[in-house]
């Protein structure tokens, strides 16, 4: 069997290694990858078609300016899937890029059975979209447990919940009985995450400080502790150099992970790591600043009653967010402060943290597995229609 996975972030980038693994575990040397992915996928023996750290692009200013290169990359991408004929091809996240080579190829081979890993936020913002993929994914493979009954309201293709590539890190999440004495008893420790891009990082790490700023005056003492990546390390070491309460600043898995079991509460930049500290079992409150114009836009597409993925597969708004004009010292100290104390507010999220075991099937699901057996199914199929 011939794969052609088209992966371009890092965080497509070890799904595709993980889902290259499991297709290895289940048809051994059988097996042949071709495509475009970064070092992890690599490391699984992916002979990739470029690096993909040039196509590391931030804001829409960002792929306004690298938009000759991007267009170049993705008919680089196409073409070189047309001329390998795989048994399947597999676009993994980065829908602007990886969409526009599906297209393509499937207007020129629609013999190509396509799978889509990592749904598109249809159920965000533009819902047409799962309407139009049907055209050219045969089969999403989803990372969230509400995602297939949303792409069949919505005329979209076959999707499977195959479960979230979290759900195989519980193990290093969740505390220990010495570590989860010290989320209750103790010197307090807050996690603060500012995001994980320079922009990210600059436009919260102010209200942020402010917001440790007044946290201290009232719950001390407190350690504070910035899980970051080594690449960002320095400017968030410069960004919080002012700060009143100097912060731990770790970049090391096995650091991070030890923060997540023994943290008491968070302050998080919205976004993925919000999943992250409610499997973790970790209040929080999160926020979230843009630039104006990328906000009044957002607030024309956005169709859902939250942007906390905890807040989406719970079902309800459990998880307190502060967006642009919100996201104020005053207001974030406010919610962040009872979370810290045996309160309501505390009790009541980790109550409804409790519920993700059985909405994400944790103990049952195994993520990579179940993606290479559907994309082999996929594959499978499409070579027995072949006369």
């Amino acid at each position: 069997m011939k794969v052609f996975l088209v992966a371009t972030e890092e965080s497509g980038d070890r799904l595709g290694a993980s889902l290259m693994q499991a297709l290895r575990e289940k048809l051994g040397d059988s097996v042949e990858f071709r495509g475009v992915g970064g070092y992890e996928m690599a490391a699984q023996g992916l002979p990739s078609l470029f690096r993909i750290d040039d196509l590391a692009i931030v804001g829409l200013a960002g792929i306004t300016q690298a938009l000759p290169k991007i267009l170049a990359r993705i008919r680089q991408t196409a073409r070189a899937a047309l001329d390998e004929k795989p048994d399947v091809m597999v676009i993994i996240d980065s829908p602007d890029f990886t969409h526009r080579v599906a297209r393509r190829v499937r207007k020129k081979n629609r013999a190509i059975p396509i799978v889509n890993y990592v749904s598109p936020s249809v159920w965000a913002w533009r819902p047409g979209r799962a309407r139009a993929m049907s055209h050219y994914i045969d089969h999403v493979l989803a990372l969230l447990p509400f995602e297939p009954d949303v792409h069949q309201k919505l005329g979209g293709p076959a999707c499977t919940y195959v479960g979230h590539p979290l759900i195989e890190q519980i193990g290093e999440l969740r505390p220990g009985p010495e570590e989860a004495g010290r989320r209750t008893s103790g010197t307090p420790l807050l996690l603060v995450l500012p995001g994980s891009r320079k922009n990210e990082i600059r436009r919260l790490i102010e209200p942020f400080g402010r917001t440790i700023e007044r946290i201290a005056k009232t719950v001390w003492p407190i350690d504070i502790v910035i899980p970051t990546t080594p690449h960002l390390q320095d400017l968030v070491l410069r960004e919080t150099a002012r700060w009143p309460l100097r912060p731990k600043i770790v970049v090391k898995r096995e650091d991070r992970r030890a923060a997540f079991r023994a943290a008491r509460a968070a302050l998080a930049k919205s976004g993925t790591v919000t999943l992250e500290l409610g499997l973790s079992g970790v209040p929080m409150i999160t926020a979230y600043k843009v630039a104006p114009w990328e906000a009044a836009i957002a607030r024309r597409l956005i169709r859902v009653p939250s942007v906390i993925l905890t807040n989406l597969v719970l079902g309800e708004n459990v998880v307190p967010e502060f967006i642009q004009t919100d996201c104020t010292p005053d207001r974030l100290c406010a919610a962040l402060a009872p979370l810290l104390a045996d309160s309501p507010e505390r009790k009541r999220q980790i109550e409804a943290f409790a519920r993700l075991d059985g909405i994400m099937e944790i103990g049952r699901a195994q993520p990579a597995m179940r993606a290479a057996e559907i994309v082999e199914e996929v594959a499978t199929k499409s070579r027995q229609r072949v006369p």
